[in-house]
């Protein structure tokens, strides 16, 4: 049998390749992309099957099909250091770890080029940390959205930089790695106390989101546990306490609304409850609107330290916008 013929990102696909999906065939074609790039770029359009684009990840290739794949030059962003103020838990020679702000984007990317947890940590940290696993995110192993709070770790050094990162792909399967949130959700969940598990992937309708999906999504687990309701005649509300298995793009916010019980703020997966808050009492109502993002706080992260192994755990109470809507609730504590 000829060997398949490759130019530059032109491939065609030979006999014991036929079946492979497109995106695996096209990672192994070509592993200077990750499969998550290559996903990207299938989903953008950037690639053809004989001459018409496919934008199905999940498309089984066929013996003889020529598939092209353009794809942009890469062009990562130099952060700049920044004098950003930082709200420092434990520093070290080889982490950092921090409670972030709501509000504050983790890395640079379009439409947040500056004024991120990058910028900052470099302006802390000195320019060394420029080198440590990437240009574009120097220093990061793990993120939260910009607008959930909480504990972060950055690596200051490569060797911390693998050890922490090995601990987030295992996501404490094997080690004392431990990430709890806490998250305030319409509704009260039933049973109190469960387990989530779905495949979860980019929604196919929406960019911007992630969704359950039963056949192309990724694994995506998370335990959660009801830590106090609170109720009127019209309304219910609960605070709950997630802890994750997996480590997916908006997991907590994907499997709380799953369920029926998205949390409170959240624009992008709540939105069909938006009406409700206006039957909270006035002072949780405004509390809910100035805190004018998900209810979402990484209230603990317990990991090895990636050079003496010891086990650090951190913890933060809420910040002052949650904890405002959390008083407001309290009379209506259950």
């Amino acid at each position: 049998m000829n060997d398949p013929q490759i130019d530059g990102h032109d491939a065609t696909v030979a006999q014991e390749e036929a079946g492979t999906r497109l995106d695996a065939f096209l990672a192994a074609r070509f592993p200077v992309f990750s499969r998550n790039r290559i996903k990207d770029l299938i989903l953008s359009g950037a690639v053809t099957i004989d001459g018409t684009a496919n934008e199905t990840p999940k498309y089984r290739v066929k013996a003889g099909e020529s598939i092209t794949l353009t794809a942009p030059e890469p062009v990562e962003a130099q952060p700049e250091p920044q004098q950003i103020a930082l709200d420092i838990l434990y520093e070290d020679d080889a982490l950092i770890v921090i409670n972030k702000p709501a509000g504050m984007v983790v890395h640079p990317a379009p439409g947040n080029e500056d004024g991120t947890l990058v910028n900052a940590l470099i302006h802390h940290c000195g320019e060394s940390l420029r080198g440590i696993g990437g240009v574009k995110r120097p220093g990061i192993v793990h993120r939260l959205d910009k607008d959930t709070s909480g504990v972060m770790v950055a690596a200051k050094t490569e060797t911390a930089h693998n050890g922490l990162a090995a601990q987030f792909a295992d996501h404490g399967r094997s080690g004392p790695l431990e990430r709890a949130y806490i998250a305030f959700v319409w509704g009260t969940p039933n049973p109190l106390k469960g387990t989530i598990e779905t495949q979860i992937g980019r929604d196919p309708h929406n960019r911007l989101k992630q969704s359950v999906h039963p056949r192309d999504g990724r694994d995506a687990i998370t335990h959660y546990s009801v830590a106090e309701r609170f109720e009127a005649e019209t309304w219910s509300v609960a605070q709950v306490t997630c802890t994750l298995e997996t480590g997916r793009t908006h997991q907590i916010r994907v499997h709380m609304a799953h369920i029926g019980h998205p949390l409170l703020g959240d624009a992008l997966y709540g939105a069909g409850f938006a009406t409700k808050i206006n039957k909270l009492p006035a002072p949780a109502a405004a509390a809910l609107k100035a805190l004018d993002r998900q209810a979402l706080h990484a209230a603990v992260l317990g990991f090895a330290h990636p050079v003496s192994g010891k086990t650090l755990r951190f913890s933060t109470d809420l910040p002052q916008d949650m904890q405002e809507l959390a008083t407001t609730l309290s009379p209506y504590a259950l």
